[in-house]
């Protein structure tokens, strides 16, 4: 059992502290990616819509008022069989600019983007949300990257509305917080392994028409990177959006991501070689199976409780899942909880959610089409 215990304690560790240390190390000695503050490519934004009329008028305006050239920037909205006024709207907005679609059935965003994306006139896509506001300088900060040839791939990162003070918020901006942490490190050494779908750049030259059943965030840049591009962070570049408020949304968009990540995984194998497999392992796969060690320390420490070391172990782990339990009450609630009760919440919500998503992508459960969270919807962003 002292092995067992071992093994969990090891593989976590690795993943939260082992991995980010490395990318520490690998990156330290790197120099800079060339960039050019002159550098203004023509650009294309790709926004696929679905039932998004609290958000596509105030999106779409946003869009239009970014500081760049306005010669340069083109922005495609395609609405993906919406049932709403979100095709009223778009089309009462005149600007030369804009140029909007209609599929009369409904095949999902990665569709939506595949069409968007074979109309696209300009040298650089730029991938964002309907729900999503960015900074008007965001932009530029990412395509003057673009001015070194082997850039392939930028991205921003997103954070959460400061208004939004609930469990699952105050959680959810931390989590932003580390994974954004992360991409600074892959950055040094230009292999950001995914995106954030809400706010990334690509040559348009190195779009592929994607798999439906994949997320862009993943397949794009995997395939940048199999094809010697670097992928790299802008911390310039914000997206912010109205994260859900609550746990069941959470939950099932997480289980989501993670299905498809690891269907992901499996059908692009082929790209992933090399340090990209390294990092996949090390910051996906690893990292969703995280309630596997979890399990593994519990029945260690239960089995060797008779050793006062390990009754010590297990009385904290106790304490852990009490203060999760009680970030659980207040987020159903909807009441504020404290960075102790919402983190160790949050912590085994997504965890679980990864672990059951896994195992629904392995069992066959696809995800071409699904329906937005409610909750994260109506709200304007600041700029």
């Amino acid at each position: 059992m002292g092995i067992l215990f071992g093994a969990g304690v090891a593989w976590l560790a690795y993943v939260y502290v082992g991995y980010p240390a490395i990318l520490f190390l690998l990156g330290a000695t790197r120099k800079p990616t060339r960039l050019s503050e002159d550098y203004s490519p023509s650009v294309s934004v790709l926004i696929a819509a679905r039932n998004e009329e609290k958000d596509i008028e105030w999106k779409v305006q946003q869009t239009l008022q970014w500081s760049y050239p306005a010669d340069g920037l083109q922005v495609l909205v395609a609405s993906d069989a919406s049932e709403d006024r979100t095709d009223e709207i778009v089309r009462s907005i005149t600007d030369p600019r804009l140029r909007f679609m209609r599929m009369e059935r409904r095949s999902g965003k990665i569709a939506a983007l595949n069409h968007l994306a074979a109309i696209a006139k300009g040298e650089v896509l730029f991938f964002t949300d309907a729900n999503t506001g960015i900074s008007s300088q965001s932009l530029h900060s990412m395509v003057r990257h673009f001015a070194d040839p082997e850039v392939g791939c930028v991205t921003g990162w997103e954070r959460s509305a400061e208004q939004d003070t609930q469990t699952l918020s105050v959680a959810g901006r931390a989590s932003l917080g580390y994974e954004s942490s992360i991409n600074a490190l892959e950055s040094k050494f230009g292999s950001v392994l995914v995106c954030d779908g809400s706010i990334f750049c690509l040559r348009k030259s190195l779009y592929r028409q994607l798999d439906l059943e994949l997320a862009n965030d993943l397949e794009l840049p995997l395939w940048v990177g199999h094809h010697g591009y670097k992928i790299l962070y802008e911390p310039e570049a914000r997206s912010t959006e109205k994260p859900t408020s609550s746990p069941a949304e959470e939950f099932q968009r997480r289980r989501r991501i993670c299905a498809q990540g690891i269907l992901g995984m499996w059908k692009l194998r082929g790209l992933l070689h090399g340090l990209r497999a390294w990092q996949f392992l090390s910051r996906k796969f690893l990292r969703w199976l995280t309630l596997i060690p979890m399990v593994m320390i519990v029945t260690a420490s239960l089995a060797l409780r008779s050793n006062p070391y390990f009754q010590v172990i297990l009385g904290a782990q106790a304490m852990f899942y009490a203060l999760a339990l009680i970030g659980c009450g207040l987020a159903v609630s909807g009441r504020t909880g404290s960075r102790a009760t919402s983190l160790p919440f949050y912590f085994l919500l997504l965890n679980t959610a990864a672990l059951l998503g896994v195992v629904e992508a392995c069992l066959g459960r696809r995800f071409s089409v699904w329906d937005i969270p409610s909750l994260s919807r109506g709200q304007q962003q600041p700029t």
